[in-house]
């Protein structure tokens, strides 16, 4: 059986090959790798060298050569940590006349971790090597973060990214052209950092202890206290609505959600600090709102939320495909808004707020429809204290219906030849799967402030 021994060759000087690879490349046929990897390798003259990267020439190399019985692909770094292994394993693992090997090197962060003598083991690993990369999403998260870089602007954007973001103190070491003569490494802060040329061949270390972020809201949970945000006359959701809607959109760190009708973006902001590895697109239609989301969004670090002038639907067709929306303000356009979200995604998400009896009734009608599983319509009824002398009253705010569920999925396609989701009659019975859940939450508040309910 012919054996392909894929080699870890380290972060670049030969010199770190481990001796279970060289002898592998002693006793091939064939060996091959990017330039950069096969320099230094002593090759045997008798064994036939190809400078390739791709997976997919790679494969085509080994089937074009007929004689050969062991190949050896090498691989810069380690083949676990952000590596094309994965993926040529996973290509010769369709012939069965092939048997893969793979031999460890040194990874570009074990190596820095011993040049700087400390540990690595808390470390977390993300690339910005052809990917995108939310940096500042990264700096929430606090901690150590190592991140495989390429081209010689990344570290100075990345570091010019953070200090915008509040995040200007972060400290950073970037490492160029490791385990080479000419190695460099360099430790200040992102300030510093920002502004500066590097090789071409780097990675980076950045350690966050804190920054914009998480020194205004340093918790995990939702619930950020109004007065926190930026104001204006635009309209706010409040923050006993804001927790409950954040619940019932049951949102992952990765996901992508859309508030429409954002306002002052308080639901855009609590959304993405809860989605920091994704992205929150916040519709406003006003002007002084798009303003203040902008304003929100850089005051609470959240460079994962996008400000969106325009109205629903129109505003909607360009955005990404969303796994939760928030419906704060539809203008009446409530069914094209929802119908807008299922053709991007059947299973999407939907919480839509109401604050008059004639919203709750459209709402319930659209959303306990058979394109929908888990309808639930529930009213969030808060008081807060105010002082009055010594004393304190309770004062109510206006109750706010949130009615959510989420799209049926593959059914939907099936069921939206049967009619249009604007089609279902105001006032039909609101049942699905039996009776829908209609829950009454009762929420008081013991702050010294009050406030007008809303829902936006």
């Amino acid at each position: 059986m012919r054996k392909v021994t894929i080699i870890g060759a380290g972060p670049g000087n030969p010199d770190l090959l481990s001796r279970a690879a060289l002898d592998a490349i002693d006793i091939a046929d064939v060996v091959i790798g990017a330039h950069r990897a096969l320099v230094g390798i002593d090759v045997p003259p008798d064994v036939v060298r190809c400078e390739l990267v791709k997976t997919a020439d790679i494969v085509a190399a080994l089937t074009d050569a007929a004689s050969w019985q062991r190949a050896v692909v090498v691989m810069t770094g380690d083949v676990g940590l952000f590596s094309g292994a994965r993926r040529l394993v996973e290509a010769l693992s369709g012939g069965a006349q092939v048997d893969v090997r793979i031999i460890p090197g040194i990874s570009s962060a074990s190596y820095l971790a011993a040049r700087l003598a400390r540990p690595w083991q808390d470390w977390r690993f993300a690339s910005a090597h052809g990917v995108a990369c939310d940096i500042v999403a990264e700096a929430e998260r606090a901690g150590e973060l190592f991140l495989v870089t390429s081209g010689g602007e990344d570290p100075s954007r990345l570091s010019g990214e953070l200090v915008q973001a509040g995040f200007g103190d972060a400290r950073v070491t970037v490492a160029e052209r490791l385990s080479y003569p000419d190695e460099r490494i360099t430790c200040a802060t992102a300030s510093e950092i920002a502004g500066q040329t590097f090789d071409d061949l780097n990675v980076m270390l950045i350690e966050f202890a804190g920054g914009a972020a998480s020194s205004r809201w340093p918790y995990a949970s939702s619930g950020i206290p109004d007065e926190l945000f930026i104001r204006g006359d635009v309209p706010m959701t409040k923050l006993e609505v804001r927790a409950v809607a954040l619940a019932k959109l049951r949102l992952t760190a990765t996901d992508t959600v859309w508030d429409v009708g954002a306002g002052t973006g308080s639901v855009s902001i609590e959304a993405a600090l809860v989605a920091r590895a994704g992205s929150v697109w916040a519709v406003e239609r006003n002007a002084a709102g798009v303003r203040l989301i902008r304003e929100n969004a850089d005051a609470f670090g959240c460079g994962n939320v996008h400000a969106v002038p325009g109205v629903a639907p129109e505003a909607l067709a360009k955005l990404p495909v969303p796994d939760a929306v928030f419906v704060g303000g539809s203008v009446g356009e409530l069914p094209s808004i929802v119908e807008a979200a299922l053709e991007k995604n059947s299973q999407v998400r939907l919480c839509v707020p109401c604050v008059t009896v004639e919203t709750l009734t459209e709402a319930c009608a659209l959303l306990s429809g058979s394109r929908f599983k888990g309808f639930e319509a529930c009213q969030v009824s808060a008081a807060r204290a105010e002082a009055v002398g010594s004393h304190h009253l309770m004062k109510a705010q206006n109750p706010v219906f949130l009615v959510s569920a989420r799209g049926a999925g593959a059914d939907a396609e099936e069921l939206a030849e049967v009619g249009a989701l604007a089609e279902s009659p105001v006032g039909e019975d609101l049942s699905v799967e039996g009776n829908p859940s209609v829950e009454v939450v009762s929420l008081a508040n013991c702050s010294a402030a009050g406030g007008e309910g809303g829902a936006r």
